[in-house]
């Protein structure tokens, strides 16, 4: 006979259902922030009782952190991954960045809105974790990287390598975070994915190519 399973304990799929609450929670955070998601919104979003939650996770810090960890942290070093293999052109570099951040927000598209709300706006939650964990050697090296360039004359002189990833964040998090607004403004339903990025790369590529 089979031995009977504890009462309240979860089964076989336990890892499957751990995932399942992860992707709860992190469903939360970004519609609601992560400081209004409590265990009974989570646990409600998962369709199952907070008690389940606190069995899996203990309480609300370890949850957001057992998020960090599964989902936001290993999305950000798979896109620093890509980047690392592009060498020579810097051209290159900056269509390696714009081509893998859309491919992480359309397979994540709860991250923009979970960055505008929880790393940009003063006392987000997951400000100084990716700053500590991420960005801080991310940046440094992208901006390393456009330094030399600009020494070795290929990139122009005008501008600042320290406000390049600041500029690149903002024609793709931000672009995407904003969809809905400007698409309703612009009536501009038909731009998706694939044309957004084709306009980003057409921009930083040949610029506005003013005339006088």
């Amino acid at each position: 006979m089979a031995r009977r399973r504890a009462p309240g304990r979860p089964g076989g799929d336990s890892e499957d259902l751990r995932r399942r609450l992860i992707e709860a929670a992190l469903a939360c955070y970004a519609r609601e922030g992560v400081a209004a998601a409590s265990i009974k919104l989570i646990a409600s979003e998962a369709g199952v009782t907070p008690a389940l939650l606190h069995y899996y996770f203990g309480n609300r810090e370890l949850l957001r952190q057992a998020v960090i960890d599964n989902r936001i942290l290993p999305l950000l070093r798979g896109v620093q991954e890509q980047l690392a293999s592009v060498d020579g052109d810097v051209g290159a570099l900056i269509s390696a960045f714009v081509v893998a951040m859309n491919r992480a927000i359309a397979d994540n598209p709860w991250w923009p809105a979970l960055w505008v709300r929880e790393v940009l706006c003063e006392g987000g939650a997951l400000r100084e974790v990716l700053i500590e964990q991420v960005g801080q050697a991310f940046l440094d090296t992208f901006v390393q990287r456009f330094a030399r360039a600009q020494g070795a004359g290929k990139l122009n002189p005008d501008l600042d390598p320290r406000l390049l990833p600041v500029s690149l964040i903002g024609l793709t998090l931000f672009p995407a975070a904003g969809a809905p607004v400007w698409r309703k403004l612009l009536h501009a339903d038909d731009i998706d994915a694939e044309a957004q990025q084709h306009h980003t790369l057409a921009l930083l590529q040949r610029g506005l190519e003013l005339r006088s």
